[in-house]
């Protein structure tokens, strides 16, 4: 028996229905497996990326962590081949014997640090200061000999501060600097590498804030420290870090003679460099020096951390 006209076209339009959901399933399923293919791949790239990172987190922290093994250390366990990386006998007299030579030195102890925190202390503060007006001069205002200044702040980085010192101890001579603390301070202030660090952050600050605060009325010691330098919060704590690593770790090497003017690295090295019964001593040293900058580190690594996406106005 026939079906009628009317009957038919039900029948077709059920159909089509049909066909639409179960087209309709086929692609839901479809997009499912893309992305089950896409997860798996995401966390199969994310855990190889981890293991990188771990492996490089061992092999950066394995030079600290041996450091602090061998200075506790005793002398007969120094010398052990194939080296342990465990201590047997863990004692303090590596860290003792060093602070029994140092408080039997003509000149106190307390001197030589006095003179390592004066001296980092007016580094650091200086190198910051000269590092931030000169990248933002350098980075936001165009004048006559600014890109040779680039290209010469560029040049500099490849050049290291051994490779300057007979340049350094003329100029000092001929100021009459020799064995004074400017010859600790001066050749420190300017740092290539955190002046050139410095001005590509503020480069990345858009010019547009800037006019704002010209249109404002804002001079431009206003606008580089009350709107510049605040949204470079991230480079100015690795340009601390930097800073403060730097001027810590001065030695008077040719341009300081006087004990009372040397500092506690160089003193700390004179005391480790007596031969090898005082192995321990140098790695008792080692770690103590590593503890200042090591805190300033840790206090500064959120700044350091945070993404500069956030600063400024996005066009």
């Amino acid at each position: 028996m026939g079906l009628s006209e009317k009957e038919r076209k039900k029948q077709e339009k059920a159909l089509a229905k049909l066909r639409k959901r179960q087209s309709k399933i086929n692609i839901e399923k479809l997009h499912v497996k893309k992305n089950k293919k896409r997860a798996n791949g995401s966390t199969a790239g994310t855990v190889v990326i981890f293991i990188f990172l771990i492996l490089l987190g061992i092999f950066m922290i394995f030079p600290l962590y041996y450091a602090i093994l061998q200075s506790f250390k005793p002398i007969h366990e120094l010398f052990v081949f194939p080296p342990k990386l465990y201590v047997l006998e863990p004692t303090l007299v590596n860290y003792e014997s060093m602070f029994t030579i140092a408080s039997s030195l003509w000149v106190p102890l307390s001197r030589y640090i006095f003179n390592s925190v004066f001296v980092t202390v007016v580094i650091t503060i200086s190198n910051m200061f000269v590092c931030c007006c000169a990248a933002f001069v350098l980075a936001k205002y165009r004048f006559p000999g600014s890109a040779a200044i680039n290209k010469i702040i560029v040049t500099a980085l490849l050049f290291t501060s051994n490779a300057l010192w007979i340049m350094q101890f003329l100029v000092m001579a001929t100021l009459g600097m020799i064995d004074t603390y400017w010859a600790l301070i001066l050749p420190s202030i300017a740092m290539p590498m955190n002046l050139f660090l410095m001005r590509q952050s503020i480069s990345t600050i858009h010019d547009s804030m800037i006019e704002a605060a010209r249109v404002d009325g804002a001079g431009i010691f206003r606008i580089c420290w009350g709107i510049v330098i605040p949204n470079s919060k991230p480079a100015m704590m690795t340009l601390l870090i930097f800073a403060f690593q730097a001027a810590w770790a001065v030695q008077g090497g040719v341009l300081v003679y006087s004990e009372e003017l040397k500092t506690l690295p160089t003193i700390m090295q004179q005391i480790s460099a007596s031969g090898i019964a005082r192995q321990g001593v140098t790695f008792a040293t080692a770690v103590l020096l590593m503890i200042p900058p090591l805190v300033v580190f840790m206090v500064a690594q959120g700044n350091v951390m945070e993404t500069m996406a956030n600063s400024g106005i996005k066009d």
